[in-house]
């Protein structure tokens, strides 16, 4: 069993006021999954792309939308989201504090 505190992990960016940190994965002994905590600054915008994979969601902190097919879906805490493989999606903040979400998708081949 493996206990770890996100916040020691290091944070990546990947977008203007956008981070990732990749919490749990192959290198901690995962077999299927990657988590992530992926952190969005108040504004940031990371534009809608799609993934042969489907991504797990769980809101931790603030307010903002993911855009899909079906229109904007709002982002707050305690919200879970599924997005489906292929699924065109893109998230936004729009609040004024830092938008903090959970996000677990299948392990990828290389």
């Amino acid at each position: 069993m493996l206990s770890r505190d996100y916040r020691e992990v290091p944070a990546e960016a990947v977008g203007e006021g956008i981070t990732i940190r990749w919490v749990i994965g192959r290198p901690e002994g995962a077999p299927n999954f990657a988590m992530r905590v992926i952190e969005f600054q108040p504004g940031a915008v990371f534009e809608t792309h799609q993934h042969p994979f489907e991504h797990e969601i769980f809101v931790l902190e603030g307010e903002g939308a993911v855009e899909g097919p079906g229109g904007e879906i709002p982002m707050r805490p305690g919200v879970a989201l599924y997005v489906p493989p292929d699924e065109p999606h893109g998230y936004r903040n729009t609040g004024e504090g830092t938008l903090r979400f959970i996000c677990v998708i299948p392990h990828q081949e290389k």
